[in-house]
C-alpha cells in the first residue's frame, strides 16, 4: 500500500476534478487551481523516484502553463478578437447571407461540411482557426445561439481528422509508433472505416448535439434582447455618404434600411413621412431616424456619422475619430436625476463625459423634434460614444447610471484588410509548415495589436484564464499519471477484461478503454500508449494487428467528452460559452455511438 500511495492519490486527485467538474457548483478555475495545488503538495511533500526514468518535479508539474499547445490556443483567440474587431470577415457573411439567408442553418451546415473535408488534409487547429471567425459573424448576422454552432465545428473537424493519415498528428503518431511495432500504416488505409464513423458523428452534431446542450443561457438571451432594441438618433448626412443623393420611392427611402426615417430635417424645416417621389437626400440634412445599436455602429463604422459635426449642434471638446478605442454604450436616466427635464443639446453631458449622444430610447412615443430639442425623462436610455476612458468615467455617477456590460468598441474598418492579411499568414505558414504555429500565433497576435486592429484591453479581455487554468492542470494530472503508471494500469486493466474472448469483443473493450483514455490524458500519448498493447493482444488472439490499430486511432481520436481532450475543444470553449459540463453532456453520448457503431461494423467491415 505505501509503495503505491502516489498512484493511490494521484487517481484520487484526478477523480475527484473530474467529478466537481461535472457538478458544475464551482467555477473551473477554482476546481483546476485547487487540483494543481495538491498534485504539487503530494509530490512537493513527499518526493516520488519511479523504478525507472526521473522523479516527479514541481517544474514537470507546471510545465502546462509554458505548452506551446497553450500558448498557441490563446494567443490565437487574440488573433480571432481582432478578425470579428475589425469586421474583417463581414464581406464573407454577406455573400453567405445573401445566398442561404432564407435557410440560416443550411449555411452553417455546409460550411461544417467544409471544414470537415479540409481538416482531412491539415491539420484541425489551423481549420478551426479559419472557421472561428467566419461561424462567429454568421451567428452575430442571423441571431443563432453561438452554443449550437462552435462544439459541432470542434467536432467534425476532429471526425474529418480521423478520415486520413495526416488528418491529425494523433494518426502520424500511432503510425510511427506501429511502424516500430513491425506494421505499416498507408495513407487511406484508415479511410473507409473512418467515412463511416464521420457520416455518423456528422449527423449526431448536426440534429441532436444542439437539442442536447442547454438552451437557457443568460449569454445569449441578454444578447437577443439588446440587439432588437429601437434608438431614436440623428444624424448629419455627410457628401461621403452612400445615401446621399438618394431619392423617396413610394413615399419613403428603403436604401436606409435597417435604419427608419422618422423625420427630415432641411434648413430648419421638419419634412415628415410620407415624402415626395424624387425628394433628394442632400449633404447637411438631418436625419432623424430609429434603428438598432448594430445600425448606428454600423454607420459609425463606414464614417457615415460625422464626430466632428454632432447632431446636437455642439462643438466637440476634443478631437474625436472612430478606431479601437472609440466605444458606444448605454447608459440611463435615473429617476431625481438632475439631467431629468433638460433638453440634449443644454444637458451638460457631452461636455462633462467628452461623449456624444447618438440616440435616445423612450417607452413612450416622442414628439418630431430635432434631438438637440428632446428633453429626458427619468428611464430614457441613451446611445453614447466616446473615447473609452471618457465612457468609463461615467461609472458610479447617480444622475446618469452606466450599464457597464453595454460598452462595445466601434469596428476599425479601415484595418479589416490588415487583419485579413495577418490571419491569411497565420494559416499559410501553420498549412505549409514554414514555421512552427506556436510561432506564428503569437506573432499574429503581436501584430494585431501593433497594426491597431484592437487595442492591449481588448487583447487581454481576450485572453481565456479559464482554458489557462484548466490546460495547466490537465497537463499536470496527465503527468501525474503517466509517472505513477496509473495510465498504463488502466489500460492494461480494461482491456485485461477481455481475456480469452472473441476478437470482436476484445476489439470493443480495446476501443472503449482509448476512447475514455483520451479524453483524460492527451489522445498523442493515449495512441502512442495503446499501439504496442494492441498489436500485441491482435498477435495473442490470432487477429489481424492493423485491425487493432486502426481500432487505436478511432479511438484516440474520439476526444469528446471534456475540453481538455482536444486543442480544438479549448478554442471554442470561449465563443461558444461552454463548461465542463457541457462537453460531457454531449461527448459522452457521442462517443457512446462511434463505439457501438464500430462495435458492430468492424467485424463485417475487417471480416473478422
Amino acid at each position: 500500500m505505501v509503495e503505491n500511495f502516489h498512484l493511490y492519490a494521484t487517481l484520487a486527485i484526478i477523480a475527484g476534478t473530474i467529478v466537481f467538474y461535472a457538478l458544475d457548483r464551482f467555477p473551473v478555475e477554482s476546481i483546476a487551481l485547487a487540483s494543481i495545488s495538491l498534485l504539487l503538495v503530494l509530490f512537493g511533500t513527499f518526493p516520488y523516484q519511479p523504478e525507472t526514468g526521473s522523479a516527479v518535479s514541481i517544474e514537470a508539474l507546471l510545465s502546462g502553463f509554458a505548452s506551446p499547445a497553450l500558448v498557441t490556443v490563446l494567443a490565437l483567440l487574440i488573433v480571432g478578437k481582432g478578425l470579428f474587431a475589425t469586421d474583417a470577415l463581414e464581406g464573407l457573411t454577406n455573400r453567405i447571407g445573401r445566398m442561404y439567408g432564407g435557410n440560416p442553418r443550411l449555411s452553417i451546415a455546409i460550411i461544417l461540411v467544409v471544414a470537415g473535408v479540409t481538416s482531412a488534409f491539415l491539420n484541425n487547429t489551423p481549420v478551426v482557426v479559419i472557421f472561428i471567425p467566419v461561424l462567429t459573424s454568421l451567428a452575430a448576422r442571423f441571431r443563432l445561439p453561438a452554443y449550437q454552432i462552435f462544439m459541432p465545428l470542434s467536432f467534425i473537424t476532429i471526425f474529418g481528422g480521423m478520415t486520413t493519415m495526416i488528418g491529425s498528428s494523433t494518426n502520424l503518431i500511432a503510425a510511427g509508433m506501429a511502424a516500430r511495432e513491425g506494421l505499416d500504416i498507408g495513407f487511406f488505409d484508415i479511410t473507409g472505416m473512418g467515412l463511416i464513423l464521420a457520416g455518423v458523428g456528422y449527423l449526431y452534431v448536426l440534429f441532436i448535439l444542439p437539442r442536447i446542450l442547454d438552451s437557457e443561457r443568460s449569454e445569449e438571451k441578454s444578447g437577443l434582447q439588446s440587439s432588437g432594441t429601437q434608438f431614436l438618433g440623428e444624424i448629419v448626412l455627410q457628401s461621403s455618404s452612400r445615401f446621399a443623393g438618394d431619392s423617396a420611392r413610394s413615399g419613403f427611402f428603403p436604401n436606409l434600411t435597417p435604419m427608419s426615417l422618422h423625420a427630415l430635417i432641411r434648413n430648419g424645416r421638419v419634412l415628415l413621412p410620407p415624402y415626395d417621389d424624387g425628394l433628394t437626400l442632400e449633404p447637411g440634412d438631418r436625419l432623424q431616424m430609429t434603428g438598432t445599436r448594430k445600425a448606428f455602429m454600423d454607420m459609425l463604422a463606414k464614417g457615415e456619422i460625422s464626430l466632428s459635426e454632432p447632431p446636437d449642434g455642439t462643438v466637440p471638446a476634443r478631437e474625436r475619430k472612430v478606431g479601437p478605442h472609440y466605444h458606444l454604450a448605454e447608459a440611463v436616466i435615473a429617476p431625481g436625476s438632475l439631467f431629468e427635464g433638460r433638453t440634449v443639446r443644454f444637458s451638460g453631458i457631452q461636455q462633462r463625459f467628452h461623449v456624444t449622444i447618438f440616440g435616445v430610447r423612450r417607452k413612450s412615443r416622442m414628439a418630431r423634434t430635432p434631438l438637440s430639442q428632446l428633453r429626458f425623462e427619468a428611464g430614457d436610455t441613451l446611445l453614447i460614444g466616446g473615447n473609452e476612458d471618457d465612457v468609463m468615467s461615467m461609472r458610479g455617477n447617480h444622475d446618469l447610471l452606466l450599464l457597464e456590460h453595454s460598452a462595445e468598441s466601434v469596428p476599425p474598418r479601415d484595418k479589416s484588410l490588415i487583419a485579413s492579411v495577418i490571419f491569411g499568414g497565420i494559416v499559410a505558414l501553420s498549412a505549409t509548415g514554414l514555421s512552427p504555429m506556436v510561432v506564428n500565433s503569437v506573432v499574429g497576435a503581436l501584430l494585431m495589436i501593433v497594426f491597431g486592429c484592437l487595442t492591449f484591453q481588448q487583447a487581454a479581455r481576450a485572453f481565456d484564464r479559464q482554458i489557462f487554468l484548466l490546460v495547466g492542470a490537465s497537463i499536470a494530472m496527465a503527468t501525474a499519471l503517466e509517472a505513477t503508471g496509473g495510465a498504463r494500469l488502466i489500460a492494461e486493466g480494461i482491456v485485461g477484461l477481455g481475456g480469452g474472448s472473441s476478437a470482436p469483443v476484445v476489439l470493443a473493450l480495446l476501443f472503449i478503454a482509448v476512447a475514455l483514455l483520451t479524453n483524460l490524458l492527451s489522445n498523442n500519448a493515449t495512441s502512442a500508449l495503446f499501439i504496442p498493447i494492441s498489436l500485441d493482444m491482435a498477435r495473442r488472439i490470432g487477429a489481424p494487428p492493423e485491425v487493432f490499430a486502426a481500432a487505436v486511432i478511432y479511438a484516440a481520436n474520439c476526444s469528446f467528452a471534456t475540453p481538455i481532450a482536444y486543442q480544438t475543444n479549448l478554442m471554442v470553449m470561449g465563443p461558444g460559452h461552454y463548461g465542463f459540463r457541457d462537453f460531457l453532456r454531449a461527448g459522452l453520448p457521442l462517443i457512446a455511438l462511434i463505439t457501438v457503431v464500430f462495435s458492430l461494423l468492424a467485424p463485417w467491415y475487417y471480416n473478422l
